[in-house]
């Protein structure tokens, strides 16, 4: 929140970013309608698909990935115009891509929210294969952890972690991996960033392997949240 607000305040704009609480995706139409001056919204879990039957248009990013999370609002017209973005794989790629070597050539993506589901498209969009990893198996290209072997991992070299294990104040969790297998061809990212380095961090860096947090992703989300919003 503090980074819109400062940046309005450095460039002298007169707009205000605020945080509405919803305890249902059903009060957005209310939210609107007593914020008339509102050009633009972020939205978090778990919301991020829930909201899509409300929009009118989507962005080709936020309609293959499912989710979104940016919304611009549109009221020129004498309407509301709806169009919802999705700034998690503009912010992905533009955080990871500097990190990727030759041999990231597959993927592991810990977790199948709407977050996972933006990296499988941005490391789709980068020639990077993914599989996802949960506790319960949910699709045909989705793992078990159980089910993860020594050849799976050598293969992944790349392995995101779009789960809160790990986040504050649990800092001793970590996603539960064979981590003896990670090598240092491994990427290691973490779209967590409290703390700055997690368990799932400190284990990749043991093994020798990169390792990045998500913070260098927030602030790119952010600055793509207000390209959008100015389209």
């Amino acid at each position: 929140m503090s980074f819109f607000n400062d940046k309005f305040e450095a460039e002298k704009i007169d707009a205000k970013y605020s945080n509405f609480e919803i305890a249902s995706i059903k009060e957005l139409k209310a939210v609107l309608k007593n914020n008339p001056h509102l050009r633009g919204l972020n939205v978090t879990i778990p919301y991020k698909e829930q909201i899509i039957p409300y929009l009118d248009q989507l962005s080709e990013n936020a309609k293959a990935i499912g989710a979104v999370n940016v919304v611009k609002i549109d009221r020129t017209k004498g309407k509301i115009k709806l169009t919802g973005f999705n700034s998690d794989i503009t912010g992905f790629q533009g955080s990871i891509e500097p990190l990727l070597e030759s041999h990231h050539r597959k993927a592991l993506i810990l977790g199948t929210g709407g977050s996972a589901k933006a990296i499988f498209h941005g490391l789709k969009q980068l020639g990077i294969a993914s599989t996802f990893v949960s506790r319960g198996k949910k699709t045909e290209n989705t793992l078990n952890y159980t089910e993860l072997t020594p050849d799976i991992i050598h293969s992944n070299t790349v392995i995101v972690n779009c789960t809160p294990v790990g986040m504050w104040p649990q800092v001793d969790d970590c996603p539960d991996l064979p981590y003896e297998w990670i090598t240092n061809r491994h990427l290691l990212y973490d779209l967590l960033y409290n703390p700055n380095e997690t368990m799932f961090m400190k284990w990749g860096r043991k093994q020798e392997a990169k390792v990045k947090n998500g913070l260098e992703m927030l602030l790119l989300q952010a600055f793509a949240s207000w390209d959008f919003w100015q389209q």
